[in-house]
């Protein structure tokens, strides 16, 4: 068997070995002590406050926002307020219950081992630069100043629209979070979940008059090294630009 048809079974191989049959599932014993928090922090990481999303913004019809989503891959220059970013990032993961701390997409077990981080390029009053969105405090925390412009399209598999997208929003996973409870089952949901997120911003955008294109092509650690995480505990599932549409 030669490497190219080693490779072609890895999906093969991995969808079969993760199901699920009846009378045969897995058995195991939750230790809650080993259990993760769903928040990750940069406690020393610059902070900046985002505006508590506002109802009425963006107050779209639902069948009028989904009839209108359209991937859209060229973007003027204007710039995407800052208050739409909030808007933006609340929808993608936004807390809908401080008391249980459900959010705005679904997650297996509740667990949430998605973060969100942006590359921003051009937002009003933010600086560009690398940030993590810190979802229990509704702000970002500025990871890295500057223009990242180049390397964020670079490892986007070269796509420009990553370079003139106002901001691009990369989703991570913290793996441990769901194999804490689903073991190799998890690495199905946690993709499922990055997928709920992205649509959330998606539909989000239409409904601020902006633009938006899910990207799942990418040179995974490019994106990591980037963000400065390991790319095994911790790494790049998916991503979105975003901008005023052309």
């Amino acid at each position: 068997m030669n490497r190219r048809e080693l490779k072609e079974e890895i999906g093969d191989r991995f969808q079969q070995e993760t199901k699920y049959k009846r009378g045969h599932l897995p058995a195991w014993h939750l230790d809650w002590t080993s259990k993760l928090d769903t928040y990750k922090r940069y406690p020393k990481a610059p902070k900046v406050q985002l505006e508590p999303p506002e109802e009425g913004v963006g107050d779209t019809p639902l069948r009028e926002v989904m009839g209108r989503r359209r991937s859209v891959r060229h973007f003027t220059d204007e710039r995407v307020t800052k208050s739409e970013l909030s808007q933006l990032l609340w929808a993608a993961q936004g807390i809908t219950n401080p008391e249980s701390g459900i959010r705005t997409a679904p997650s297996a077990g509740a667990l949430y081992p998605v973060e969100t981080y942006l590359v921003v390029n051009a937002i009003e009053q933010i600086e560009p630069g690398v940030y993590h969105y810190a979802v229990d405090r509704h702000e970002l925390e500025q990871l890295r100043a500057g223009d990242f412009r180049s390397p964020v399209a670079q490892s986007a598999l070269d796509q420009e629209m990553a370079y003139h997208a106002s901001v691009v929003f990369v989703w991570t996973a913290i793996f441990e979070r769901s194999k804490w409870k689903y073991k190799q089952r998890a690495y199905r949901y946690i993709y499922l979940d990055a997928g709920h997120i992205a649509q959330n911003v998606a539909l989000a955008a239409v409904a601020l008059n902006l633009g938006s294109c899910q990207v799942g092509a990418l040179y995974d650690d490019e994106v990591n090294a980037l963000l400065g995480i390991d790319g095994t505990e911790e790494s790049v599932v998916y991503m979105t630009v975003v901008g005023k549409a052309k």
